[in-house]
């Protein structure tokens, strides 16, 4: 087992595990499931919290021929830290890197004409053409054009083009409920997809890539695969939804274990309070263990009473509330040695909780679960 990332010797408060090996098996995976269609590696918010970089990097080596992040800023980190081919970032505000990034040979969204107009200076000053993508709003109301100003948004893009001063590379949207099966908006908006990119085309633009699926759709809806699929939250192991099936119906193997070493094991008497407003009491004579993470390093305080820990082979449950640092669990008379191992969660397969239960305990979804886990936390990546 490979580490990539330093490890202090000293034993590790907590630690995000995050295993490489399962990330490129994923992507292999997804793939397959995509076949005939390039496969967009998405790492923005620093890879779901998993770590931009290393996740990146075995994405790559797995077959994936683009990544994807949101801002341009996680777009040229991952440039500086000499990461090939293509990137594409799509959130951007008035007055954003243009310039830094037509320089990275970074491929940038497009989704309105203020953008096209301020990418296009920035081409200008460059002295090189920005490679655009125009993003279509084909009915999940976020970013992209909607259909009655995509007409002067091609033209002015051909225009620009014409002039030197971009390419378009692509053509592209978003579902909005790919996630839930059968839902009506989904043929929807594949169809006004499809409308809208026949429009440009038969204006003249030339995209190199047409893309609209995400990690659902890439796992259920083939035809929407076109020619490149954008896999977040499968990428990483974990189920873009419950109804659509678990991580191991489709294959794939969570990515990270979060754990921690208990900080404190002691007996307490029945009657007695446990963290902050007392909402837990002990039923009897038992002991407590504290487990060092907390709000402050993305534990939701909502799984107060309820987030699940395996601890020595047995499962318990948060003790009372969730604090800045630190959680309590009720161990019921056992008594393991400080420092003992308390996972959170993980694949599952070791009978661990996975992100999946702490989402259901939290009423959220699991992106949330692994995307939330904070800085003070070490991602310690292995088989890398």
């Amino acid at each position: 087992m490979n580490e990539t990332s330093a490890v202090p010797t000293a034993p590790l408060r907590a630690r995000a595990e995050i295993d490489l090996g399962a990330l490129r098996a994923n992507v292999r995976v997804l793939r397959a499931r995509a076949e005939g269609a390039h496969l967009m590696a998405v790492v923005k918010s620093d890879a779901y919290g998993h770590g931009a970089v290393p996740c990146a990097r075995a994405a790559l080596e797995a077959g994936a021929t683009w990544l994807g992040t949101a801002t341009p800023e996680e777009a040229l980190a991952l440039r500086a830290a000499g990461l090939p081919g293509r990137i594409m970032c799509w959130l951007w505000v008035p007055g954003g890197p243009w310039r830094q990034a037509i320089e990275a040979d970074l491929d940038v969204a497009v989704s309105g004409m203020w953008a096209l107009r301020e990418v296009g200076d920035a081409a200008r000053e460059a002295g090189r053409p920005a490679r655009v993508q125009l993003k279509a709003d084909t009915g999940l109301g976020r970013n992209g054009c909607q259909p009655e100003d995509w007409p002067e948004l091609v033209g002015a893009a051909l225009e620009a083009e014409a002039a030197g001063l971009i390419k378009v590379t692509g053509l592209w949207s978003h579902f909005a409920c790919a996630d839930e099966p059968g839902h009506p908006s989904i043929a929807a908006q594949l169809t006004r997809f499809r409308e809208m990119v026949a429009y440009a085309e038969e204006r003249g633009v030339e995209p190199e890539v047409r893309h609209i699926a995400n990690s659902p759709a890439t796992l259920t809806l083939p035809e929407t695969h076109f020619d490149l699929v954008r896999t977040g939250i499968a990428m990483y192991g974990i189920s873009p939804s419950p109804e659509l099936g678990t991580p191991a119906d489709f294959g794939l193997r969570p990515v990270m274990t979060l754990s921690a070493s208990l900080a404190l094991v002691k007996g307490v008497p029945g009657g007695h309070g446990v963290s902050y407003g007392h909402h837990y009491v002990t039923s009897g004579e038992t002991t407590l263990g504290l487990v060092p993470l907390g709000y402050a390093d993305g534990i939701p305080r909502h799984a107060s009473d309820g987030g699940p820990v395996l601890i020595d082979g047995k499962l318990r449950t948060v003790a009372g509330r969730v604090a800045m640092d630190q959680f309590v669990v009720d161990l019921g008379g056992d008594e393991p040695r400080p420092g003992t191992r308390a996972v959170l969660f993980g694949p599952g397969d070791g009978g661990e909780p996975t992100a999946e239960d702490w989402a259901q305990v939290c009423g959220t979804i699991a992106y949330e679960i692994v995307t939330r886990i904070g800085t003070r936390v070490p991602r310690v990546h292995v088989n890398g």
